[in-house]
């Protein structure tokens, strides 16, 4: 499954990239150490290219030519369950786990409620009463009736635990499961072994510990729930795309309106949409004139006019008149549902940092099981009476406290957060190493043609040089030179020929065509053979250009593109041509600089149109005459300087230098072929996106590396701590139920702080646009 995306503001389709892509849903994970097991099962799998899973989702995106079934065997293999994500953008998927995410927060709550009930009250009884001990007949049977009770709570509230630690444990390894199970486990045979056989132990430690496990439990199933609620916010940029989607679309159909739902459209249908109303499709326009505000879907804040002939995308709003436009395309083809796609794969794919939690959290377990028995060992050897009691309490504690919850969480939830984010400022980031990658760039290099400038110049100045007989006129060069340029695409050669056809002209038949790539273009029409190119043109042919320097050189000055005609080996005119600046590249640049990112400008034209360029756009370093292929070459210079370098182009000869590139900026109104190797793209063609993604970027890493800081400082500080090594000097040994706490409060608080990024805001409110 590899969908087209298109983007809603360019002219074609926009091909995603095409490895197939599986993507599941995984029950059963409980923590980080999870996550390793199963990418490792996963890519076992024959066929399978790479897995990632998203801990805080549940959910492992698979790229490969491999079969579901086989998948989804893997992972139950490894000791989990899985099942296919439907992959779409619709309403009645995100319901539906919204409705399983609920049913399960009740759950949790539920089972919290029952262990909760029967561990405070225990729990104030032995701060009340005192020692929860066992020393008479009656005692024994009183504490029998609450050890069942215990059980029960066991079985009812924490029968999850016990289940994933056995089968974790039929698959030879250990995960946060084992870690509760075995904790309180312990605490509770160890008090029925008090119950049942005090004489097996000496006076001073016939001590019960079922407040502990009941309270253990009920602790831990309600940092379970809030960190599902917390979870859920994390998601709002997808809600918020897939709220843009209509629910219903009004077609013509025999001559006769109606109101159908959209997954009814059929391609081609003809679907009217009325002032305040949502479009249903993408589509073209074939009647009507209206403001189509598309802020929700690129992040540019002004409506665009729309009329016969323009593109429309799903999810944008009508703003004031009534169109009437064919159904391009419809469903998962729509713009808006791939932009949805694409941003839940980025949400779900994994930047360098967390794998390297991910490696932590698997030998984090087992490392734990080990001090776990060492700290057992050394209180029963060395500890104080009665050392048995307080060897159980301290291994106890340590299986608890260190559950690495809070490390696996700590980089998917701000990556989900900081990937919405960017989405809602019209910038869609491809996966997670871009996202992190854009935090590091220190040079930013900017294609000038559609980039910096509008991408669409217009001729100037014609100037002939020379009079021939039989063409003197200014429309025979304009002729001439536009029946040459007909069949290129590039935006100069447009500039040509548009001027042509807006002058009525008809072009003439050209033979012996030959393009020369960086250069211009060669030619016959009737007699004449006609050179059209720039400088580097003319000098190859031997045709000099030095007696109009003082002509070049003015144009030049003015920030125009001069280029040559010649007819027959003799210099016959000049064009001039001359793109303007977008009208907030200046401050957008500005934003960059000041960010402290070495901005770089490249472009084909002559030093002195580059310099005039590079002067009112205010940068001040630039190349020059820069051909299509070295504009990769600049980019390796650069990265060779130690400088970590974004690329930002629209047209088919940057995509060698978006490939090379550490991270590369795709603008989005630009071709297929750009996009496609780019990183990220921008949905508007502001480059204001390059500032706004850096900076989420920045803010999202931030975020991250606040969390894993938080998760390897509670477990290095707590782990020692529940160990017991503050208890020779200060008296001081952890209680289970507070290890217990902790552990649960500590992946809220992680949750928590991710959530915090959805508050962020790029900076770009604080520059004013600039008419250039």
């Amino acid at each position: 499954m590899n969908p087209e995306i298109n983007s809603p503001n360019a002219s074609s389709p926009v091909k995603a990239r095409t490895d197939p892509i599986h993507e599941l849903i995984i029950e059963g994970a409980g923590c980080a150490s999870c996550v390793g097991k199963i990418e490792k099962a996963l890519k076992q799998v024959r066929g399978v290219e790479n897995a990632d899973m998203n801990f805080a989702q549940r959910t492992v995106t698979v790229t490969g030519n491999a079969d579901t079934a086989g998948l989804i065997a893997a992972v139950e293999g490894a000791g989990y369950n899985a099942r296919q994500l439907g992959g779409g953008a619709n309403d009645d998927e995100l319901e539906q786990k919204e409705k399983a995410d609920w049913a399960y927060y009740k759950r949790l709550m539920r089972e919290m409620a029952i262990a909760l009930s029967l561990g405070i009250p225990l729990m104030i009884y032995s701060l009340v009463v005192g020692e929860m001990t066992v020393a008479t007949t009656v005692e024994r049977l009183v504490w029998l009736v609450v050890g069942l009770l215990t059980l029960g709570v066991m079985v009812f509230s924490g029968k999850h635990f016990y289940i994933g630690a056995w089968k974790s444990l039929k698959n030879h390894s250990a995960n946060m499961d084992t870690l509760i199970a075995l904790g309180t486990g312990a605490a509770w045979l160890y008090s029925m072994v008090v119950i049942m056989a005090p004489s097996l132990l000496p006076e001073m430690a016939r001590h019960v510990y079922f407040e502990a496990t009941a309270m253990i439990i009920g602790l831990i199933n309600l940092g379970l729930a809030l960190e599902l609620k917390a979870r859920g916010r994390t998601s709002a940029a997808i809600k918020r795309l897939v709220g843009l989607q209509a629910k219903t679309a009004r077609v013509v159909r025999d001559g006769h309106e109606l109101d159908i739902a959209i997954e009814q459209v059929l391609k081609d249908d003809v679907v009217r949409v009325r002032p305040g109303e949502k479009l249903p499709v993408d589509g073209e326009v074939l009647e009507g004139h209206s403001a189509i505000d598309e802020s929700m879907l690129t992040g540019e804040p002004m409506p665009v006019e729309k009329a016969r002939g323009d593109e429309v995308a799903a999810g944008t709003l009508n703003k004031n008149g009534t169109l009437l436009f064919r159904a391009t395309r419809v469903g998962k083809d729509t713009a808006l549902a791939q932009i949805i796609n694409m941003v839940k794969r980025a949400q779900n794919s994994k930047p360098p940092i967390g794998r390297l939690a991910d490696v932590i959290s698997a030998y984090f377990v087992p490392a734990i099981m080990i001090i776990a028995v060492l700290s057992a060992l050394a209180w029963l050897n060395f500890g104080p009476a009665p050392a048995v009691a307080f060897a159980v309490v301290s291994a106890t504690t340590v299986l608890i406290i260190a559950c690495p919850c809070a490390l696996g969480l700590a980089t998917p939830m701000s990556v989900m957060v900081g990937v919405g984010k960017a989405a809602e400022a019209g910038v869609l980031i491809r996966n997670g190493e871009a996202l992190q990658t854009a935090s590091k760039i220190t040079a930013m290099v900017l294609d000038k043609t559609g980039t910096i400038t509008q991408g669409s110049p217009k001729v100037t100045d014609i100037i002939v040089l020379e009079q021939e007989a039989d063409a003197p006129e200014e429309s025979a060069i304009l002729r001439w030179a536009a029946s040459l340029e007909a069949g290129s695409e590039h935006p100069l050669a447009l500039a040509i020929v548009d001027s042509a056809k807006s002058r009525g002209l008809s072009l003439d038949k050209v033979t012996g065509f030959n393009a020369i790539a960086g250069h211009g273009i060669e030619g016959r029409v009737g007699k004449r053979a006609l050179l059209f190119g720039n400088d580097k043109l003319m000098a190859q042919r031997d045709i000099d250009i030095q007696p109009h320097i003082g002509t070049i050189q003015a144009l030049a000055a003015e920030a125009k593109t001069p280029m040559y005609l010649a007819v027959n080996q003799k210099l016959l005119a000049i064009i001039a041509v001359s793109d303007p600046l977008k009208p907030d590249s200046v401050t957008a640049i500005n934003r960059l600089k000041q960010a402290g990112v070495r901005v770089v400008m490249l472009t084909g034209d002559n030093q002195a149109t580059a310099r005039a360029v590079a002067a009112r756009a205010g940068i001040s370093e630039f190349v020059a005459e820069v051909l299509p292929q070295d504009k990769a070459n600049k980019v390796i210079e650069l990265q060779q300087q130690g400088e970590i370098v974004g690329m930002t182009g629209d047209g088919i000869n940057d995509a060698p230098a978006l490939a090379q590139s550490n991270v590369g900026f795709a603008i989005g109104t630009g071709t297929d072929v750009a996009i496609e190797s780019a990183d990220i793209t921008l949905m508007r063609g502001s480059l204001h996106g390059l500032a706004d993604a850096i900076e989420v970027s920045k803010a999202t890493l931030r975020n991250v590396k606040q969390n894993l800081l938080g998760a390897f400082i509670y477990n290095a500080a707590g782990v020692p701590i529940a160990a017991g090594v503050l208890y020779p000097l200060f008296g001081l040994l952890l209680s289970p139920v507070i290890a217990g706490a902790a552990m649960a409060l500590s992946s809220v608080t992680v949750v928590t702080n991710a959530n915090r990024l959805r508050f962020f805001k790029p900076q770009v409110s604080n520059y004013q646009s600039e008419e250039v």
